[in-house]
């Protein structure tokens, strides 16, 4: 009899999220085992827990998922579990801390292409605006922005935390590759004059960016926001918004809101699910996998 397809979820939270929970049985996982409160110090004995209790045939239908809410942590356990393989005893890991990872790659692959069907342009080169950019979302998608070839600032109330999280993109995530920058809130009045795109991506029922501002800009493209709950992060841009007009933009900017964002989010998910099924070898899938995904799902929907 065929082994049961079985996957461990670990979340350093002390709830498993049901959305992702949801998405790995839609996704063909047989069984989603949580573990909560997990330490990132438990993370070895936890993957050798799993890997050594079936075959190497056993172990293509394993897997390890890794929720959280912090989007470094998430990745140093990423790296713990991957080391903690004893090839040929090894197994699938994904990490989605708090669906940050897919959310963001849903967010900058509906923004590319924006930029690409309304004005035959791409990311490279573009001046983008994380507002609220200092939490997991904004992380993930200044760094998936920026490693495309944008020119990234993120903004946050406080400077030296905005400061903070670029150098965590840029040293963590972008392995010292990329320079995302960071601003502060009382300025981005000025940023916004010279941007192209803007990320809402701070917390919800709060409005980033004001019709005012909106209209400040003489080269506004698109605009994102992630948020759902009213009132809208960006002025203009309902939830439902998947590439309208913004009415106070000068410049001809258009708008997606988050449940367009959403739906792109919930295919990355499900797709980075699947490959961990069908893959002959086991992956180890993140934020750049999620926009890989993101955009070919994009590419196959036209």
């Amino acid at each position: 009899m065929e082994k049961p397809f079985i996957l461990h979820m670990l979340t350093t939270a002390k709830n498993l999220s049901p959305f992702d929970v949801n998405m790995a049985l839609d996704a063909g996982w047989i069984s989603a085992i949580p573990y909560i409160n997990v330490e990132p110090s438990e993370i070895q004995g936890l993957v050798q827990d799993a890997i050594f209790s079936r075959s190497p045939k056993g172990l293509k239908r394993t897997g390890i998922f890794i929720g959280g809410r912090d989007t470094k942590q998430a990745m140093d356990m990423l790296k713990a579990a991957k080391h903690a393989m004893v090839p040929p005893f090894e197994v699938a890991v994904f990490a989605d801390p708090s669906g940050a990872f897919t959310t963001a790659a849903g967010m900058v692959a509906a923004v590319e292409r924006e930029l690409i069907e309304k004005f035959d342009t791409t990311l490279e080169g573009k001046n983008i605006l994380a507002l609220g950019g200092t939490g997991p979302v904004g992380q993930a998608a200044a760094v998936i922005s920026a490693k495309a070839g944008a020119n990234v600032r993120i903004i946050g109330r406080q400077l030296e935390k905005a400061q903070r999280i670029a150098d965590l993109c840029n040293n963590e995530f972008g392995d010292g590759e990329i320079d995302v920058q960071a601003g502060a809130d009382a300025d981005k009045g000025e940023y916004i004059k010279t941007a192209d795109v803007v990320f809402a991506t701070g917390a919800a029922g709060i409005e980033l960016l004001s019709a005012k501002l909106i209209a400040s800009s003489s080269q506004l493209k698109v605009a994102a926001d992630v948020n759902a709950v009213p009132p809208s992060g960006i002025a203009g841009v309902d939830a439902f918004a998947n590439g309208a007009a913004i009415e106070a933009s000068n410049s001809g900017a258009v708008g997606i809101g988050a449940l367009a964002i959403g739906n792109i989010k919930y295919q990355a998910q499900n797709r980075l699910l699947k490959k961990m099924i069908e893959e002959d070898k086991p992956v180890y899938l993140h934020f750049e996998h999620a926009f890989e995904v993101a955009r070919d799902y994009i590419q196959s929907s036209k």
